[in-house]
């Protein structure tokens, strides 16, 4: 297919295997054939199906010398992705101002209908951005807020939320209300009771994490919402880490305003996210950005970012069409088996400490484990000299230990050599400190 021609049917693609096809063929077809087997068995006994992930590793650009295990940071893409993005900046260069601002842009509305199926709201509920950090705080800044208004949120929230709410705090005399949640806490109600315990009549916001970037617990969402909603309190919550890693729906956490990053479990080009507002909701936030109508209800208003990286934006459909063949159920599945494989055998090591709960309905993906009296930025420190794996280092509250992340890609290898760098960390002593 030719340049031109994949611009047009790319853009006019919805269905979950048409941007792929128009970028390789020959790969999607092949994906399609390995998903049809799989499809023959349960999420979780697809979970364990060595095989299909291996071919699965083998759609991504996996470095050989590193074993990256800070997926929660920011996910590598499909190749098919990035071809798809290299693709599209070929395009926008040949004569940008035209492709970019009257073609490329064209094709915001299908690529808005798309991430609206997959979050299982309307498309006049979303807009894509740039990442939950702008999505967020889009929300935070612009909704109406006075002196004495009152905000419970959680000492283990995204610190970038946590620093506008403290913005918001010294500009406009609002209060912030900290519950903390322990890590891990694995009783729902007694989570709900905490943010529950917090909220008094001022109360007009509260802020959930979903899925706590510092350990990877879940947080009950839609209990607290559905208590906060009672008490005539709207909700913003923080999907940046269950979003694509989970499945589920934007309704099914209860949220009045939701936000994500679409470079993380969606594996999508890096910068790329969408923000949710409940379509009555939108005309009282303020747009963070100048607009024509900032205090409209249409939610294009958050949307006004200048120039902006069409390309990267119109290769998101690649992203959202690879995880639709792998399968939401099917992908959360394999990540909580992956967790579980390495955690199940670290937390039987001398003296570990996992921040993070085993059960299902608290965890996926990631965990955090210390040991010891060990810094985490020696365990981290130690399985990169000795190993080559990447992890990151969290010390934070009463945390202390190291985040493990992996991603659909990796395999039994590279946990196996995780557990064999922590079990030397276990029967070692720590390095001296300074």
């Amino acid at each position: 297919m030719n340049r031109r021609d994949f611009m047009f049917s790319s853009l006019a693609s919805v269905g979950s295997l048409s941007l792929l096809s128009a970028v390789d063929k020959v790969y999607a077809a092949e994906l399609e054939r390995r998903v049809n087997e799989i499809e023959k068995v349960s999420p979780e006994a697809a979970a364990t199906d060595e095989d299909f992930w291996g071919w699965v590793r083998e759609s991504y650009t996996v470095s050989p010398n590193v074993i990256n295990l800070n997926n929660g940071g920011v996910s590598p893409q499909p190749k098919v992705v990035q071809d798809a993005h290299t693709r599209f900046l070929q395009y926008c260069n040949e004569a940008p101002s035209y492709y970019m601002w009257r073609i490329l842009d064209q094709g915001r509305e299908g690529l808005r209908q798309k991430l609206a199926n997959l979050c299982g709201v309307t498309a006049d509920e979303i807009c894509i951005n740039r990442n939950a950090t702008e999505g967020l705080n889009t929300v935070i800044f612009g909704l109406n807020l006075k002196a004495g208004d009152e905000v419970v949120l959680s000492k283990y929230d995204y610190p970038n939320m946590m620093n506008a709410w403290k913005q918001r705090e010294k500009r406009d005399g609002i209060k912030l209300v900290w519950i903390e949640i322990p890590q891990p806490m694995e009783d729902e109600k007694a989570i709900v009771d905490l943010y529950a315990k917090a909220i008094t009549s001022k109360t007009k916001i509260v802020h959930i994490t979903h899925m706590i970037n510092w350990t990877g617990n879940l947080v009950p969402s839609k209990a607290i919402a559905d208590m906060a909603h009672k008490k005539g309190c709207e909700v913003i919550v923080d999907a940046a880490h269950s979003f694509a890693q989970l499945d589920f729906k934007l309704e099914d956490t209860g949220a009045d305003y939701l936000a994500t990053s679409l470079h993380k479990w969606l594996c999508a080009p890096f910068g790329s996210g969408l923000l949710y507002i409940k379509k009555e909701k939108i005309k009282n936030v303020w747009a963070l950005l100048s607009a024509p109508q900032p205090d409209s209800d249409d939610i294009r208003k958050f949307e006004n970012l200048g120039t902006r990286n069409m390309a990267g934006e119109m290769a998101i459909g690649a992203a959202i069409d690879f995880h639709n063949v792998i399968g939401t159920k099917r992908k959360e599945a394999r990540l909580r088996y992956l967790k579980n494989y390495w955690a199940e055998k670290a937390i039987k090591l001398p003296n570990a400490r996992l921040y993070t709960s085993l059960k299902p309905e608290f965890s996926c993906a990631i965990a955090n484990i210390g040991i010891g009296s060990w810094k985490a930025t020696d365990i981290e420190a130690h399985l990169y000299s000795k190993q080559k794996i990447h992890t990151v280092s969290i010390i934070y509250e009463k945390l202390d230990g190291i985040r493990v992340t992996p991603n659909v890609y990796t395999n039994l290898y590279d946990l196996d050599l995780l557990v064999k760098g922590l079990t030397e960390v276990a029967n070692t002593k720590p390095p001296l400190g300074e």
